[in-house]
């Protein structure tokens, strides 16, 4: 066992039994501001645990162990305060978990959704694009750092109807197989797109990662809220092959908690944020 599966087993002993034998301690502060040891306090009964902290246990129990053990191991007061920080500022919902378990509803369309229109901040390769008002916002201004640092940058691919990604989708299948096509392209209403807070750059291909854009990006996405999607040596995590053109708008402080506590993969936060929101 390790990282938070280990202290959630620990507390989840110390809630029940009145000594606690194993594991490494999950700290918490004490009332004259000092820290305590679960494994020290020796939590006799589940009256002693704060609500939160027995909320974190259920949604740990709820997760899969892949996504419990891409979660950093730390101080359970220190991870809560950050979460609500997250939840706080995410007046915009930008973090609905979309993926192959998770479905949108075929006539789900954002109601703040804007097209895209030629500007000075970054290119578009196409003329029907559009993306939700605060993410659009924010891509106006990484485009504008990006410009400061010599680099343009190409926007190819943003908001997908339920339908339009329905057509893509079986036309990948016809021509790549349902194997292939699973890896590459998302069944319809599994999209980020469909949400339209995420973004194709360039060139849509494995090569983007080795252009100036593409090193760009993976850079300084994150100090703008973006956050790559599909990271490489995780299919098995997003059910995505990696894709180094995706980048999906969070927010800044979302993007600094998933790398402070999820080992920096997308696909682990927006997991556990869904338990929190879901889990009673």
């Amino acid at each position: 066992m390790n990282k938070w599966v280990n202290i959630i087993l620990v507390a989840l002993l110390c809630i029940s039994s009145a000594t606690c034998q194993r594991g490494k301690p999950i700290t918490e502060k004490n009332g004259a501001g000092g820290t305590v040891s679960e494994t020290q306090a020796q939590f006799p009964v589940k009256e002693k645990v704060s609500a939160e902290i027995q909320k974190l246990h259920r949604v740990f129990a709820s997760l899969s162990q892949r996504t419990r053990d891409g979660i950093v191991n730390g101080d359970s007061q220190e991870f809560l305060a950050d979460l609500q920080q997250v939840l706080a500022e995410d007046a915009d919902n930008l973090l609905t978990l979309v993926d192959k378990q998770h479905y949108l509803a075929a006539d789900f369309v954002p109601a703040d959704i804007v097209a895209l229109k030629a500007n000075d901040f970054y290119l578009l390769n196409r003329n029907d694009l559009s993306l939700r008002v605060p993410v659009e916002k924010s891509l106006r201004e990484m485009g504008l750092a990006a410009k400061a640092d010599g680099i343009n940058l190409v926007v190819s691919s943003t908001y997908r109807s339920y339908d339009y990604q329905k057509n893509l989708y079986e036309r990948n299948v016809r021509q790549l197989g349902k194997e292939v096509a699973d890896r590459e392209s998302a069944p319809p209403g599994a999209s980020q797109h469909q949400l339209g807070v995420a973004v194709d750059f360039g060139s849509i291909t494995d090569d983007f990662a080795q252009t100036k854009q593409g090193r760009w990006l993976a850079s300084n996405a994150g100090k703008y809220g973006w956050s790559l999607s599909f990271p490489d040596g995780y299919e098995d995590v997003t059910g995505y092959r990696w894709e180094c053109w995706h980048y999906r708008y969070i927010g800044v402080t979302a993007v600094e908690f998933q790398k402070k506590w999820f080992s920096d993969v997308q696909q682990f936060m927006l997991e556990f944020i869904h338990a929190w929101k879901t889990v009673q």
